[in-house]
């Protein structure tokens, strides 16, 4: 998707924002959850969309929760981690990762799931799985199933198991990354999803291209983030919105490096959003051991929880920052470990730069920095007020030159 900065529309329609952007002005709007989503976009934005042709509309969204995906995985290592990779930066929400050799011990999803991904291998490698894979699937609800593993082990699988689609391995003999055609597989399936969602179909009514992932458009807007911040690498971006918090770094800064094609990755916590996952974000916030201190910090107590006000909804943004950077420092759960000491900026997007100041933000990098990493580090603070460095991935290579 490669659009012109001039004479197209942008539309971006989040859990909480609908935005739209043109090359004389961008427009955001709070979501009306009431209404279906075409017919709050028009009401709002109506007079913009409405000077442009199908063929000049470009539209991302999230506001369909994105995939639900398990992955099954034969190590750690490498085809659990590689295909997680891949996984986050197609725009994937990653219910659970299972490492096969212990299969029999993990519970099934509550949830149906929407995609399945088996992984393991490389393909001089054979008679990796077993029935206890096959009997694992048969009580597990899902709508679509992958192989990406041993060529070797395919036809087994494809005998086993039913609309099994097989892709190549994403792990080469030199047990390198070669992500190309599962991202590509989940990317379109995003879209089939989207088609299969009413009120995210409708959108189609405007528009003659495909609906991108917004994650996915995130992270292809990175390589060009310098066109419009004064952006120091390494950086990371951190998207705290309604329903999730992305993570979107260089894999410079990763402690346990993959030889891949993307120069930036994406993580996602799915469970650190301010509105819609407000409950599970107090419930991480109760379970970490540095919280209260941030609390008194704060100058509030953990009756902030209890309150509905925008104070406390700042608290909670705050809140989300410092656990997302304890997450992905050396003390945190995260399969991903960042070198956050050589970070120089940190750049913000997402409903977060509608509510935080740069000085309410810079309270909690500086609490992070000593008290968890004992370091007087500071990197830049970097605000996307205007809430649009997912355009820079919109539009593409061509119209960031």
């Amino acid at each position: 998707m490669v659009i012109e900065a001039k004479g197209h529309c942008l539309i971006d329609v989040g859990s909480t924002y609908i935005k739209v952007s043109t090359a004389n002005s961008i427009e955001q709007h709070f979501r009306d959850f009431n209404a279906d989503i075409l017919d709050d976009l028009l009401s709002k934005c109506g007079a913009t969309v409405s000077q442009f042709e199908k063929h000049n509309v470009y539209i991302c969204s999230s506001a369909n929760g994105g995939l639900s995906t398990l992955i099954i995985g034969v190590s750690n290592t490498f085809s659990l981690k590689y295909a997680t990779n891949i996984a986050f930066n197609s725009g994937i929400n990653i219910i659970d990762t299972i490492l096969y050799q212990n299969i029999d011990e993990y519970s099934l999803p509550s949830e149906r799931i929407d995609v399945v991904i088996i992984v393991g291998g490389i393909n001089s490698h054979s008679a990796l799985f077993s029935d206890s894979l096959f009997n694992y699937l048969a009580d597990l609800e899902y709508s679509n199933i992958v192989f990406a593993g041993s060529e070797q082990d395919a036809p087994l699988l494809k005998n086993h198991i039913d609309d099994l689609v097989v892709l190549p391995n994403i792990v080469d003999d030199r047990l390198h990354i070669v992500e190309q055609h599962l991202k590509d597989y989940l990317v379109n399936l995003y879209q089939q999803d989207i088609e299969g969602k009413e009120d995210i179909k409708n959108l189609y009514q405007i528009t003659s291209n495909q609906i991108y992932s917004t994650p996915y458009i995130v992270n292809r807007a990175l390589p060009f983030i310098g066109s419009k911040f004064a952006v120091a690498n390494p950086f990371i971006l951190l998207d705290i919105g309604g329903a999730t918090t992305d993570i979107h770094y260089s894999k410079d800064l990763v402690e346990d490096n993959m030889v891949t094609e993307n120069e930036y990755d994406r993580l996602v916590f799915k469970r650190l959003g301010v509105y819609r996952s407000r409950q599970s974000l107090i419930l991480a916030a109760h379970a970490n051991e540095f919280v209260y201190e941030l609390l008194s910090y704060l100058k509030v107590t953990e009756n902030i929880f209890n309150e509905h006000s925008d104070k406390a909804t700042r608290i909670l943004m705050q809140l989300a920052i410092f656990l997302v950077l304890y997450k992905i420092s050396r003390y945190g759960e995260s399969y991903v470990k960042l070198k956050l000491l050589a970070i120089n900026s940190i750049v913000f997007t997402g409903g977060i730069t509608k509510m935080l100041s740069s000085d309410e933000i810079e309270a909690i990098t500086l609490f992070f920095y000593r008290k968890i990493l004992n370091s007087d580090h500071r990197p830049v603070t970097i605000l996307d007020t205007d809430y649009d460095i997912w355009t820079l991935g919109a539009r593409g290579d061509d119209s960031c030159q």
